[in-house]
């Protein structure tokens, strides 16, 4: 055979295939050269026409080679679980800080959750590079980028060109959800009106959702006001409107309609193949059940089928099909993976319905809060959820309380305590002192108890972490305890 058009390997394995001739040879197996090679396939099938086309498409070649597969006659590549959670980082920003705009980030991460106002600031400090505080909140007073109901009707931090696009392919589910909720109370509304009197409500100036409440009662006395509320909620598009706070939005906002506020109508309707290629973008490799959970969305595997010659096909280790686009990165499982801060409801941690990629099943318990299903917030060591940490503020003293769920070894810790007192100084920017202090591993802590917690030694900065003894305070590089900010 002359030099290979084209080329293919999984793991120990290597396929080459003569597109003129349409022969396929397994040429390497287990790691071990075949010598002559093994013939698997002849004759110029439509598959292998087709495979060359996808073999072409599917990225770069790891070890100037990659993984890749041809249609039809080889076994589809398996991803470990740290395969998918290197992969999943990398499109996630998470394996080192880009050097992007605030809105290409967002844009990159689809939609940020954001029903309470800090955590998307913290969500892209951790993703990119040199980020401020005040260029989000730019954005946000410049309508750019809007905080809404979106996926799964949460209120979602979402570019507004996004918005207008991507709410129409959401909106069937946003009505479900409220069928869903509401079952045959549903049945009792005329959903139509309750929308017109709503954005007329809201167009005559911007008000809160308990203001809406008050006017429905008002107009329908006597009627189910938080059955109306809901189904205004779902079916009327609608933005938060900013205020003049530190992190953009009050406690209690008010909201008014999409278009009104960005002076633009929405995309009418839209096809859901757009929003899934999004996802994987962001948070593939992925199963149909993945991209579910994530949007929504029903019929997903009619859509992925309908998208499969544009995509490439793996296996997980438990079998489970999984797509992906051909030039996202999938970087090797070996890939170094920094330590990182995630904020409350980070969607890395919600968007699959396996998340053994990011978080250990044993561990997933620990994250949540019971009471009101708050995501808590969670640090990485090598890539998965080792962790969740909270800030305490005594007067101009700020710090940093990790709890881990096992124990962390030296590096992790040093590299924690450095990228925890960068986070502090992002977060507590009015603050003269910083520490960043380590609970005892595995002592699960409730929530609520967490900010009186007292035990745990406290982390030094580089220069003098060597000679730090349990229950020190952590000083910073030049002084920590006599900074001032």
């Amino acid at each position: 055979m002359t030099v290979p058009s084209g080329l293919a390997v999984s793991g120990g394995d290597l396929w080459a295939a003569d597109w003129a001739t349409g022969q396929v040879l397994q040429v390497v197996f287990g790691g071990v050269t075949l010598s002559p090679p093994l013939v698997v396939s002849r004759g110029a099938t439509p598959w292998l026409h087709r495979a060359r086309g996808r073999i072409a498409a599917c990225g770069p070649w790891s070890a100037n080679l990659g993984s890749r597969k041809l249609a039809g006659c080889m076994p589809t590549p398996t991803l470990t679980r740290k395969d998918l959670n290197r992969a999943t980082l990398a499109r996630q920003m998470l394996l080192a800080r880009e050097q992007t705009s605030a809105v290409h980030g967002i844009e990159r991460l689809i939609a940020l959750q954001a029903q309470l106002a800090r955590p998307p600031f913290i969500g892209l400090w951790s993703r990119l590079a040199a980020f401020r505080r005040e260029q989000l909140v730019q954005l946000v007073v410049r309508r750019e980028v809007v905080r809404a109901p979106f996926l799964r009707g949460t209120l979602h931090l979402v570019s507004a060109r996004d918005y207008l696009d991507l709410h129409p392919v959401i909106a069937p589910v946003l009505h479900a959800g409220m069928r869903s909720v509401l079952r045959e109370r549903a049945d009792a509304l005329d959903v139509a009106r309750l929308v017109a009197e709503a954005r007329a409500y809201f167009d005559a100036e911007p008000r809160t959702m308990d203001e809406l409440r008050d006017h429905l009662a008002e107009l329908h006395a006597g009627g189910d006001v938080r059955a109306m509320a809901l189904a205004v909620r779902m079916h009327l598009p609608v933005v938060q409107v900013p205020g003049e706070t530190p992190w953009g939005y009050p406690g209690t906002a008010d909201f008014a309609p999409a278009a009104s506020w960005l002076g633009k109508p929405l995309r009418d309707g839209g096809a859901p193949q757009a929003l899934v290629l999004r996802y994987l973008a962001s948070f593939g490799p992925a199963t149909a059940t993945d991209v579910q959970t994530w949007s929504g969305l029903t019929r997903v595997k009619e859509v992925l089928h309908a998208l499969r010659e544009q995509l490439c096909v793996f296996r997980d280790e438990r079998g489970r099909e999984l797509f992906d686009l051909p030039d996202a990165p999938r970087p090797p499982a070996d890939t170094a993976a920094p330590a990182r801060f995630l904020p409350d409801y980070d969607n890395l941690l919600l968007a699959h319905d396996d998340r053994t990629r990011v978080i250990a099943d044993e561990h997933r318990p620990r994250i949540v809060m019971s009471a009101n299903l708050r995501i808590l917030p969670t640090f990485l060591v090598d890539g998965f959820v080792a962790g969740t940490w909270t800030i305490e503020r005594k007067k101009a003293t700020a710090a940093l309380v990790l709890e881990p769920f096992e124990a962390l070894g030296k590096a992790a810790r040093e590299q924690l305590a450095e990228e925890g007192e960068a986070l502090l100084r992002f977060m507590e920017e009015d603050a003269g002192t910083f520490e960043v202090r380590f609970g005892k591993a595995g002592a699960a802590k409730a929530p609520a108890a967490r900010a009186k917690a007292k035990s745990g030694a406290a982390a030094k900065a580089p220069a003098a972490r060597a000679k730090a003894k349990s229950g020190a305070a952590a000083k910073a590089p030049a002084a920590r305890a006599k900074a001032k900010g």
